[in-house]
C-alpha cells in the first residue's frame, strides 16, 4: 500500500486526503497544526465563494454537507463608483449554478473528524523545515505534499519571478462575519455576492455565508495600501473592527448603509485582518538532506482574495493532484512527476486564476470598458460574472484587444472607461 502525506488541514489538504482515501490503496496521512475544536474556536481564517465547479469537486468525495443551510448565491451586484460622489454604474450578472460560501472552520473542524472516521491517519503538530527535513530522509512516505499555505515551510518554494509580477501587497485585507445585512433592493437575484468597486480606493464586498453561528453575511475591504479604507493595520478588537468597517460604508458606499446599519458579529473571534504579496512559486521543495515534497495551492498559488479564487484553486488543485497520483500507479514520485502534475494543473487552472485576479487588482481600463456595456447588455453582465467560476473561459477579457474584439461584437458603442484606474 503507497503511504502519503499531507502537510495541511484546509481546502486542498483535506479534499486531496479525502480523494485518496475513496480512492482506496493509500495509507494517507494529514499533519494538521490544530484539532477540529480548535479550529471551531478560532477567528476566521479566510472569505471564500465557492463557485459551481468546485462545490462539484467537494459533491465527489461526499464532502458537501451543508447545501442545505448555506445561502444558495444566485448572482453578483457589480457596482463602479467614485466616492464620496459622481458616476454610480450598477451590474446584474446572474450565475449558471449558484455558488457558496461556508465558513472554513465550519467545513474544515467537519471534513477533519470525517478523515478520520474513514479511516485516515491524523497526527495534530506544527511542522518545522526540520521535521520536514527528519520526515523524507526517513523514507517512509512515498510522497510529501505541502499544502501549508500559511506556515514557514512556503519558504522551500522559492518565487517564480516570471509569474509574479507583484513584489509587495496590493490590498490591505479586513473581514467581519456579522448578521443583519438587509436584502439588496435592486435586483430579484437574490441571494448575491454585492461587489463594490472604488476605483483607486479598493474594495467592498458582502458575501452571504454560512457560519458557526448559523448563515450570515461577510463583510469584506479591501484596501489599496496607505489610502484612507486602509485603516485596519493595528488588528483592532472585533466590536471595534466592525465599528470601522461600517463607519467606512457610511462615508464611502453610504447607499449600502442601510443595509449594513444595524449590524453585530456572529461571535466574538469574528474578525481578521491583514495583508500579503501575491506570489507564485516553484513547485517542488527541497530538504536538506535531498529529499523533495510538492508543494499545493496557495504554498504555490497565492493570489490576492479580490477574485474569489483561492478556495476555488485549492478544490481545484486536490482534483488535478489526485488524478495525477491515481494515474502515476506505482512508479516513483520524482522530480519530473512534481514538476509535470504542477506543470499542467498552473496551464489548466492557475495561470487563468492569476491572470483574472491580476486584471481585478489592476482594474485596467479595458476592463472598465466591458463594465460600462455590462451595465445595459445582460449577455456582458451574465459572461463576466460566470468567469469567476470559469477563469480559464475568460480569454476575451485578458488583453485590450481581445476585449475590444469582444465588445465590437455586442456593444460597439461602448468606448470609454467608466473611471480612472489607479
Amino acid at each position: 500500500m503507497r503511504k502519503i502525506l499531507i502537510v495541511g488541514a484546509g481546502q486542498c489538504g483535506l479534499l486531496l486526503g479525502h480523494g485518496l482515501l475513496r480512492a482506496g490503496g493509500y495509507e494517507v496521512t494529514i499533519l494538521s497544526a490544530r484539532t477540529a475544536d480548535e479550529i471551531r474556536q478560532a477567528r476566521p481564517t479566510s472569505t471564500q465563494v465557492m463557485f459551481g465547479p468546485a462545490l462539484e469537486i467537494e459533491r465527489t468525495y461526499d464532502l458537501d454537507q451543508w447545501a442545505d443551510e448555506t445561502p444558495a448565491i444566485g448572482g453578483l451586484h457589480l457596482t463602479v463608483a467614485t466616492p464620496p460622489s459622481g458616476d454610480r454604474l450598477d451590474i446584474f450578472g446572474t450565475l449558471d449554478r449558484p455558488a457558496g460560501s461556508t465558513d472554513q472552520r465550519v467545513k474544515m473542524a467537519a471534513w477533519l473528524e470525517l478523515f478520520e472516521e474513514r479511516g485516515g491517519i491524523l497526527h495534530t503538530m506544527g511542522v518545522s523545515t526540520r521535521d520536514l527535513d527528519a520526515i523524507t530522509e526517513s523514507g517512509r512516505y512515498d510522497l510529501v505534499v505541502v499544502a501549508a499555505g500559511r506556515s514557514e515551510l512556503t519558504a522551500l518554494f522559492d518565487p517564480d519571478p516570471t509569474r509574479s509580477p507583484h513584489t509587495r501587497p496590493q490590498r490591505a485585507l479586513a473581514a467581519a462575519y456579522v448578521h443583519g445585512i438587509n436584502r439588496d433592493p435592486d435586483t430579484d437575484v437574490l441571494p448575491n455576492v454585492a461587489f463594490t468597486l472604488l476605483p483607486g480606493l479598493g474594495e467592498l464586498i458582502l458575501i452571504p455565508a454560512l457560519t458557526t453561528t448559523g448563515p450570515c453575511d461577510i463583510l469584506f475591504w479591501e484596501a489599496v495600501p496607505g489610502g484612507p479604507l486602509d485603516v485596519f493595520d493595528d488588528h483592532p478588537a472585533p466590536a471595534e473592527h466592525l465599528r470601522r468597517a461600517v463607519g467606512l460604508i457610511r462615508d464611502y458606499t453610504p447607499w449600502l448603509y442601510q443595509r449594513c446599519s444595524n449590524l453585530t458579529l456572529t461571535d466574538p473571534r469574528a474578525t481578521l485582518a491583514g495583508r500579503y504579496t501575491p506570489t507564485v512559486r516553484h513547485a517542488i521543495g527541497e530538504l536538506s538532506s535531498g529529499g523533495l515534497v510538492l508543494g499545493a495551492a496557495d504554498v504555490t498559488i497565492s493570489n490576492d482574495p479580490i477574485a474569489a479564487q483561492g478556495a476555488n484553486t485549492a478544490a481545484r488543485c486536490a482534483a488535478a493532484y489526485l488524478t495525477a497520483v491515481l494515474d502515476h500507479g506505482t512508479a516513483t514520485f520524482d522530480r519530473d512527476w512534481m514538476t509535470a502534475t504542477f506543470e499542467r494543473f498552473w496551464t489548466d487552472t492557475g495561470q487563468h486564476v492569476t491572470a483574472w485576479t491580476n486584471q481585478m487588482l489592476q482594474q485596467p481600463e479595458h476592463l472598465q470598458r466591458v463594465l460600462r456595456a455590462a451595465t445595459s447588455h445582460p449577455e456582458v453582465a451574465n459572461h463576466l460574472v460566470n468567469g469567476f467560476a470559469h477563469p480559464s473561459d475568460l480569454g476575451w477579457l485578458m488583453t485590450p484587444e481581445a476585449a475590444d474584439h469582444y465588445l465590437s461584437q455586442i456593444a460597439p458603442s461602448t468606448t470609454a472607461p467608466v473611471a480612472n484606474s489607479r
